[in-house]
């Protein structure tokens, strides 16, 4: 494992340091327990000098031409695709997905790399009309200075490259944090792909700890003028929060309780695929996942006979093995919670369609049906292998049920009718919806981000030129103007 080991390190101002903590963060494969590094916690002090690096850095990259900016993002984009297969074994080693998942994710971080490049060279300035004559309006689109990131552990090298790849295109510099469950293909990974771009040092830093090293220190250093996290509900609202006293933007892409609707006109079967792709890729540890499946009353026997039988032919396992569609979830705190939560929902009067059994980290897939109305289960996010089945009886009730929760970040509506699809999913309170297909959708050009519990701020194309750039007002008087006294 020379390649983890090579990059379990802090990287600051383009030097690889072991951190100064008293303890070590540990890296395990989740499906195999095999230990892949240890990296020692960075403390406050490393976080500081993170944070000055980019600093100093970040004053000299700001007015540099953006074609230098944007050949650094080719070349770092050219980088990930020559080493795609390098970059999807590690994610394989490191998250347990399967493999046509860990090549997505390299696929997709490419393409947002490409995306970058040309927000390098986006418009700078506009004119804006004048009240007074002989007056001239110019709203200059400047980069904030330093962004602070805080990347998931279910999508690391993607969500990373979402914000990392134009912050940097923008004339920014940026310090990430990756989750302890991802320290390599969240942080050192992405950190070493900008350096052999010949990103120049400083704008890139990775600190690889955790509060209970740093406590609030990452988000409330004074240098970071934008902090994007993605991660849990319960660490955004306190992200917000510190951040808000501090007088820091942010940009929270957080959890996700998404419904896939099933409409009495919908090709069932498309929908059944639809929806276990939904509900099962990379063991439903995606903020994007369909927890629940709701289906008209006139189809949902048919709906949960065809989808309880997909669902149960599913092969749960080695991640490595071709055949394997789920893998193992990230650690056995999850896999454990997972299966009191399905136990504890049979107890309370839900009929398990499919049970799925746990070994080791991996947690076969279960379709639960019959949950009361009130059931938390209904309302919360559930990072794992549980479908949760909801009939509804018509699309009033749909809309209701759907709309009844917490959150409001992804969905999707099948049906026979796109136009029907259309006006429905314009009914839902959520940031995406889409007709006809999967809830877990991402596209470098679209807003993303949710509603509701689900986050603030958007990402992606113009979203994240709106992120990570301010607006400075500068008018010119080429008169003279009257003044009152």
């Amino acid at each position: 494992m020379s390649f983890f080991r090579e990059l379990a390190h802090q990287y600051i101002d383009g030097e690889w340091l072991d951190g100064s903590g008293s303890w070590d963060i540990i890296d395990f494969n989740p499906y195999n327990g095999e230990k892949l590094a240890a990296v020692t916690v960075a403390t406050a002090l490393e976080v500081d000098r993170a944070y000055r690096a980019a600093e100093r850095a970040q004053r000299e990259w700001a007015v540099v031409s953006p074609y230098e900016r944007r050949a650094v993002i080719e070349r770092a984009l050219r980088i990930t695709e020559e080493r795609a297969d390098e970059i999807t074994e590690a994610i394989i080693d490191e998250l347990g997905g399967i493999r046509s998942r860990a090549a997505h994710e390299v696929h997709a971080a490419a393409e947002f790399l490409r995306e970058a490049v040309g927000q390098a060279l986006r418009p700078t300035a506009r004119m804006v009309p004048a009240v007074g004559d002989g007056r001239e309006n110019r709203v200059y689109r400047l980069p904030v200075g330093v962004v602070g990131v805080i990347s998931a552990f279910n999508f690391p090298f993607l969500v990373a490259v979402k914000s990392v790849a134009p912050a940097l295109a923008l004339g920014n510099a940026v310090v990430v944090k990756p989750h302890q469950n991802a320290p390599i293909v969240g942080g050192g990974l992405i950190a070493k792909i900008f350096e052999d771009a010949g990103l120049p040092t400083g704008l890139l830093n990775v600190v690889i700890t955790d509060s209970a090293e740093i406590g609030d220190a990452f988000i409330e250093h004074p240098v970071p003028k934008v902090i994007s996290f993605s991660g849990s509900e319960r660490v955004g609202r306190h992200i917000a929060a510190t951040a808000a006293g501090v007088f820091k933007r942010t940009v929270l892409e957080l959890g996700g309780n998404s419904a896939l609707v099933v409409l009495a006109d919908a090709d069932v079967d498309h929908a059944v695929r639809a929806a276990l792709f939904s509900r099962f890729v990379y063991q439903g540890q995606t903020c994007l996942a369909a927890t629940r499946i709701l289906v008209d009353r006139a189809v949902a026997g048919e709906f949960a006979e065809k989808f309880a039988a997909r669902v149960a032919a599913l092969k749960a396992g080695d991640p490595r093995d071709p055949e394997t569609t789920v893998g193992p979830v990230i650690n056995a705190f999850q896999a454990d919670a997972l299966d009191a939560l399905v136990d504890r929902a049979v107890a309370d009067g839900a009929t398990a369609l499919v049970r799925g059994r746990t070994v080791g980290n991996v947690v076969a897939p279960t379709v639960l049906t019959g949950l009361a109305e009130d059931s938390p289960l209904l309302r919360q996010e559930i990072l794992g292998p549980v479908a949760l089945l909801v009939t509804f009886d018509g699309e009033d009730d749909a809309v209701r049920i759907v709309n009844d929760g917490p959150y409001g970040l992804s969905g999707a509506v099948h049906t026979g009718d796109v136009e029907r699809g259309v006006r429905f999913a314009r009914r839902i309170d959520s940031g995406m919806f889409h007709v006809n297909d999967s809830t877990v959708q991402d596209d470098p050009l679209v807003a993303f981000g949710g509603e509701k519990a689900s986050g603030m701020g958007r990402l992606n194309g113009e979203a994240a030129v709106e992120a990570f750039t301010t607006q400075r007002w500068m008018s010119i008087q080429h008169g003279r103007t009257v003044f009152p006294f």
